[in-house]
């Protein structure tokens, strides 16, 4: 990122009206659902804000979830308890605002959403998402997640391996 930014959880000062990612869902979602999925604790939604402008560069969403322990890859159950059910961290959306792609924004709010499952006091074993087309698949592969489940766009990343590094 060239540009110092913040990332920080989406409050109703937040001027979401002139985000634009090239998403139409994508640009709804953070207009009119985000603020009412916080209100009902359904997501938390973290924004990356340019510290100059206070523009929204940027934003995630975060919840917890659970999947079935038989949806992973046998190399992660071996690492895991044999409980029916994992808990996992669900990131639902990551999107950058056209005028801020390519300066390293989604890898920093990946980053941040990494580091706040991990540092979180509720227990999960991983990082969910549903990638949403194969370009967004190989940015996930790219930061080391792996293709689980039944849907060929489901990836996750095991904490295993960062839960030292992070916290």
């Amino acid at each position: 990122m060239t540009t110092p930014f913040r990332i920080e959880l989406l409050n109703k000062e937040h001027n979401r009206a002139g985000f634009s990612c090239g998403v139409d869902v994508l640009n709804v979602y953070l207009r009119e659902q985000a603020r009412q999925d916080m209100q009902r604790r359904a997501a938390s939604c973290y924004v990356a804000v340019d510290a100059c402008t206070s523009a929204i560069a940027g934003y995630y969403t975060i919840s917890a979830s659970g999947i079935p322990l038989t949806d992973l890859p046998e190399t992660l159950i071996k690492k895991l308890p044999r409980y029916p059910s994992v808990p996992v961290a669900l990131l639902g959306r990551l999107a950058v605002d056209v005028g801020f792609q390519g300066k390293k924004i989604g890898a920093a709010l990946l980053g941040n959403a990494v580091q706040r499952a991990l540092a979180s006091d509720i227990a999960v074993a991983a990082l969910v998402v549903n990638a949403k087309d194969e370009q967004a698949r190989s940015f996930y592969h790219h930061y080391d997640f792996l293709d689980f489940g039944s849907l060929p766009n489901q990836l996750i990343l095991h904490f295993s391996a960062y839960r030292n590094a992070y916290v």
